[in-house]
């Protein structure tokens, strides 16, 4: 592991007008570490990741990236064109709705495939050949290379969304809801392909869930928060074993209670 976080984080907020997103949120990221975080909806956790991922631009602080060259870059200090480039190419987005990451109706290796054309890759037999290799770590059989995604199910698709985004090797991915909207059975699936291929790859990953058994299945680290504050932060085990705060301990009641 890095001796350099991959991501510094310092300040961090986000106002609509009067309403907080989030405020002055502070941590670092290092490289092979999974951050989860945590929160009812309306806690502030998915604008907290679109500002992460400039998505959005915050209204105060700054995100510095340990770029490959070793340098780092204050995000929004980037130009679009340069923050598109890193998404295409050092990090992921997976979407909580497949359809908002996938083209629907190109083929599920074109899917895959046009990640690696954006980075330059113009060999129609290594692509296809590359697609098809990922398309067998997501457990999707290669049979259905040449299906469109509309006729995958809605953990096939997750699945797909996934490949895209690793397929270049990015070091870097962010996870809204990964697995919302999916049967149990199929999260369970899902989620352990996920911890397998972040550990083959040595990925770091913020992960947003409301989902606290998702969190420590998936990360090292969880934050939880509450009305676009951080309310509390440390090793996932230690946050959902001896919550302090009285607010996560309502988080964690309401789960064991289910």
């Amino acid at each position: 592991m890095s001796d350099q976080p991959l991501l510094k984080v310092r300040n961090l907020s986000k106002f609509y007008g009067s309403r907080i997103g989030c405020t002055e949120v502070s941590f670092d990221l290092w490289p092979g570490e999974v951050l989860a975080i945590v929160g009812e909806s309306g806690s502030g956790k998915t604008t907290l990741l679109n500002c992460l991922s400039t998505r959005l631009i915050p209204t105060a602080g700054s995100v510095d990236y340990h770029m490959r060259d070793g340098q780092y870059r204050e995000l929004y200090h980037m130009s679009e064109a340069e923050r598109r480039f890193l998404m295409r190419t050092d990090w992921g987005f997976v979407h909580q709705n497949p359809a908002d990451g996938l083209r629907m109706t190109v083929s599920a290796g074109a899917n895959v495939g046009e990640r690696l054309m954006a980075v330059g890759d113009r060999h129609y037999g290594r692509i296809r050949q590359t697609a098809t290799e990922w398309l067998e770590r997501v457990e999707i059989g290669v049979d259905r290379i040449d299906d469109q995604p509309r006729a995958f199910s809605g953990g096939m698709r997750q699945r797909l969304q996934i490949a895209r985004n690793l397929v270049t090797g990015p070091r870097l991915v962010f996870m809204d809801e990964p697995t919302g909207g999916l049967d149990v059975s199929v999260q369970a699936r899902l989620l352990d392909l996920v911890r397998g291929l972040v550990n083959d790859l040595g990925l770091s990953a913020i992960v947003v869930t409301h989902d606290l058994a998702v969190a420590r299945l998936l990360s090292h680290r969880m934050m939880v928060m509450k009305d676009g504050h951080v309310i509390e932060h440390g090793l996932t085990d230690r946050v959902l074993d001896d919550p302090r705060e009285p607010y996560t301990q309502l988080l964690v009641s309401s789960i064991l209670q289910v």
